[in-house]
């Protein structure tokens, strides 16, 4: 299973901003296996980078929610807050 790492912007409707790694797989199989031990969010480029305009960027919907766990990974208790 090969993939690229690569990093984006995220971006939320109400300002917040954060960095994200995104795993792309060129095979839509290798993706799920992935995300089904890791966790995650699927990104879609149409979608997402508003049809490749925005370079780096990742729009996201909503209101911007902290991530404190994620599949097998989660924030230590002692920076949660």
């Amino acid at each position: 299973m090969s993939c690229r790492a690569r990093s984006v912007l995220a971006v939320w409707e109400d300002g917040k901003q954060e960095q994200w790694r995104l795993h792309c797989f060129a095979d839509a199989g290798a993706a799920k296996t992935f995300l089904d031990h890791f966790g995650g969010m699927m990104f879609d480029p149409k979608l997402d980078r508003e049809n490749g305009r925005a370079r780096g960027t990742w729009r996201r919907q909503g209101a911007y929610e902290r991530i404190l766990e994620l599949g097998p990974l989660s924030v230590p208790e002692i920076l949660r807050n």
